[in-house]
């Protein structure tokens, strides 16, 4: 059962609104102003929600005004250590700060951090990353554990509202899946700010779009998470590409074709494989929200694929088109994709 959220709006947004808000990051070097404008039209044209881009200098904060000319999505500054950083992008326009309020310094710095936020308008994320705990709670753990991590979280989240802060996003990532769903679940039961998930340095893609499935869809399927980002050593839009396809496969999101094909076996007497490739690419801009099957042979066909709208079924070098389970008609094998395509295009 999805928990109840206190609401923090982002921009235009409002985290909490039951919407599980898909992001990426850019990864262009802060001195190229081209590239990181691109790349964010890139994301955003790709269906990402929400933006982050790194602020490791003053310099990089002249990014922000340039990016969110070309953009509509939420940038969020990502701040390590340096609270002036941050208060420089909150005078530049920034929509969100990602920061982590214990490695900034003293109070009074998170303090003045705080106040221009407040000011602004600009909601926090608090960034727990396993890899870097406070050493007070590493000493108390021993080493990372789900409990440490939400110790830390819960500590941040206290320093923000002691200065009268509560808009508030909450990330705790580490590569450790078991470790990164524990986590969530025990911060959890314990507050109601929004949740932003992910498995961080998942790896690249093959395996991040694995690691990221699990971890990611375990606790959307509890109920858990309003933003989410599948971390990966990767161009950042395959990382949008791989949530939407999370989010299609939890019937979260329903935006767009649902490919369902067979494994294939040794009934299979057409070239599947590279049909059901052929397919998936064709329609990957494609914002129907219909469901496509590309099965290997009448066993797997109308039968078992009965719920697609629209479906081939593999015979001799030949195929069936069918709707719903009701067989259409025979297509000889050199027209499948061309004539599927053809048959998808008239849907509504």
């Amino acid at each position: 059962m999805k928990r109840e959220v206190k609401k923090v709006l982002l921009k235009d947004i409002v985290l909490g609104n039951g919407h599980i808000y898909i992001q990426s990051m850019l990864n262009c070097r802060d001195s190229d102003i081209a590239g990181n404008i691109a790349q964010a039209v890139a994301l955003e044209q790709a269906g990402c929600e929400i933006v982050r881009i790194a602020i490791p200098n003053l310099q990089a904060v002249s990014l922000i005004p340039k990016i969110k000319e070309q953009i509509s999505i939420p940038l969020v500054a990502d701040i390590h250590f340096d609270y002036r950083l941050a208060l420089a992008c909150a005078e530049a326009g920034i929509d969100k700060i990602r920061i982590n309020p214990g490695n900034i310094g003293q109070d009074e710095f998170v303090k003045r951090v705080v106040d221009a936020c407040k000011l602004r308008n600009i909601p926090i994320r608090i960034g727990v990353n396993a890899g870097s705990l406070e050493k007070e709670i590493l000493k108390e753990y021993g080493h990372p554990t789900p409990q440490a991590m939400v110790k830390s979280a819960l500590y941040h989240i206290k320093l923000l509202e002691k200065f009268d802060f509560d808009q508030i996003v909450v990330s705790m990532k580490s590569s450790d899946v078991r470790m990164t769903v524990d986590a969530y679940r025990l911060l959890a039961q314990q507050c109601s700010y929004p949740l932003h998930l992910g498995i961080t340095e998942a790896g690249t893609e093959h395996i991040g779009v694995i690691k990221s499935a699990i971890g990611i869809g375990s606790l959307l399927l509890d109920g858990i998470g309003e933003t989410i980002r599948v971390s990966l050593t990767a161009d950042p839009v395959q990382e949008i590409m791989a949530a939407k396809d999370i989010l299609k496969a939890l019937q979260i999101q329903h935006d767009g074709v649902d490919i369902i094909s067979c494994p294939t076996c040794g009934r299979t007497k057409i070239q599947l494989i590279q049909i059901a490739n052929q397919v998936t690419d064709a329609l990957k801009d494609c914002k129907k929200p219909i469901k496509v099957a590309v099965m290997g042979c009448a066993v797997n066909g109308p039968g078992e694929a009965k719920e697609a709208d629209i479906g081939i079924a593999g015979g001799d070098g030949c195929a069936v088109l069918f709707k719903k389970g009701e067989i259409i008609r025979k297509i000889p094998e050199d027209e499948i994709l061309t004539q599927l395509l053809t048959e998808i295009e008239h849907l509504s």
